[in-house]
């Protein structure tokens, strides 16, 4: 099938509200450079980074949750660090989670690859970088899957097999690489873990992943989304009001951060680890550095991942060993419509967009 000259596509056209998304049909086709896949997309989804980027909230001059500005976006931030690793171009397209199938290869790519379905890797270190700690995220420092087409370096669009269909797959590679990023730097295994946010994407990716490796798993979220996680494999749930079990786990796995933030460190056992890749719930927490050194616990930010966690969650998907949790799925075209039900949280793990459709 030949290709297009142009494609349809979101663009952010700057830290803001809603209203920074603009949807085209007049984009060009990107075309890959030696070593990358050009890729048809066929599904993408919505995530917290796509929001955070939109409204600039990882700048230093935001100090509070991610919610309190999410449509309209914060004063005061500056272009130059509003995304997580600091300042981005734009017009830049989003979308950390691609499901899709190559359809052309650069020089240096085996043809072959051609016609395989692969998900994106969507944070990785980039080929060739001198500094050991760069990183690239899909949808961030590059252009990522919510537009028609896409490029990546070849290595880092990894074959699938599955009979899920494009949507579902789509739903694992941002929020389950998170989760599964923070689990093995944990290195979870058959203990008792807490698992803050445990509804949302990478919450309820969490839990499943636990679950996997043995864990007793008690997750936080509403009352009325407490059944569900039951049925995803928690073993049991708190509600946001409960307080938290003193010395209760040898792992919590931290999506919310906040006011309540020093419960989850009183919530662990002598020797426990704390591991955090978000704080939807304002970033600014107190710390008792008595509670920290005289219980020996370990505290663990978790942003950047081994190779193997991707490749592991690609094994996982094709054995069968986690599920997708897709709430609702939205045409590329009405992607603010669907961070607006993103932001409305009354859903349980994941908003995806059609891009085919």
């Amino acid at each position: 099938m030949p290709r297009p000259d142009t494609m349809q596509a979101v663009l952010l056209t700057g830290h803001g509200g809603l209203d920074r998304l603009e949807w085209r049909d007049d984009v060009a086709v990107p075309v890959p450079e030696e070593g990358e896949v050009l890729i048809r997309v066929g599904a993408s989804a919505v995530n917290n980074t796509d929001v955070n980027t939109r409204t600039g909230w990882y700048s230093k001059a935001v100090r509070g949750d991610t919610e309190s500005a999410a449509t309209t976006g914060y004063d005061g931030v500056s272009d130059a660090d509003g995304a997580w690793s600091g300042a981005l171009s734009f017009p830049r397209i989003q979308g950390a989670d691609c499901c899709g199938e190559i359809v052309a290869a650069g020089c240096g790519v085996d043809t072959r690859r051609i016609g395989q379905r692969v998900l994106v890797r969507p944070m990785y270190h980039p080929t060739g970088a001198e500094d050991p700690h760069a990183l690239v995220t899909f949808g961030s420092e590059r252009n990522g899957a919510f537009a028609e087409f896409s490029t990546v370096e070849a290595e880092h669009a990894i074959r699938v097999d599955s009979a899920l269909s494009d949507l579902e797959l789509a739903s694992f590679p941002c929020a389950f690489s998170t989760a599964e990023g923070m689990i093995q730097r944990a290195a979870l295994g058959a203990e008792r873990v807490l698992i803050t946010g445990a509804s949302g994407g990478v919450g309820s990716a969490a839990v499943q992943l636990s679950k996997r490796r043995g864990a007793h798993v008690t997750a936080v979220t509403s009352a009325s989304k407490q059944a569900e996680l039951m049925r995803l494999g928690a073993d049991t749930t708190l509600s946001r009001e409960d307080a938290v079990p003193m010395d209760g786990f040898d792992v919590v796995l931290d999506l919310v951060g906040g006011p309540r933030w020093p419960e989850l460190l009183e919530a662990l056992a002598i020797g426990g680890r704390y591991v955090t890749s978000g704080a939807i719930a304002g970033p600014i927490v107190e710390l008792d550095l008595r509670t920290l050194y005289l219980r020996d616990l370990t505290l663990i930010g978790s942003t950047r991942q081994d190779p193997r966690v991707f490749t592991d969650l690609v094994r996982y998907i094709e054995a069968g060993e986690i599920r997708p949790v897709v709430a609702e799925s939205f045409p590329l075209r009405d992607l603010r419509a669907a961070q607006e039900a993103f932001l409305e949280k009354s859903h349980m793990g994941k908003i995806g967009i059609d891009v085919a459709r």
